[in-house]
């Protein structure tokens, strides 16, 4: 029953960030984030109301791990999703993460 109830009331991940995406992208900016990209099932569109929004994002060298979580949060109230944000930061540019993201 609650899974149901959710599905009627939640957007699809991928639908959400269509409706919010300059906004994203302005939030990330104020939280020293760009680069705004996305991967996962809502970057290949086969996302359901039961998945995250998969976020890869370039941050600022001042930019730690609590504004990043804050981003996050806010992002979710925003979108009306679950978002995962990652930092490219440490990821090789051969990773599957950053061949599969495409700018959000």
């Amino acid at each position: 029953m609650v899974d149901r109830l959710r599905s009627a009331m939640c957007p699809l991940p991928h639908e959400a960030l269509e409706r919010h995406r300059d906004e994203l992208k302005g939030l990330a900016a104020k939280y020293g984030l760009s680069n705004v990209r996305v991967f996962g099932s809502a970057g290949e569109v086969t996302d359901t109301t039961q998945s995250d929004l998969d976020l890869l994002v370039t941050r600022s060298s001042d930019v730690g791990l609590l504004a990043i979580a804050e981003f996050a949060l806010a992002a979710e109230q925003m979108l009306g999703v679950p978002v995962d944000v990652v930092t490219d930061g440490g990821l090789p540019a051969d990773h599957p993460i950053r061949r599969s993201a495409v700018a959000a």
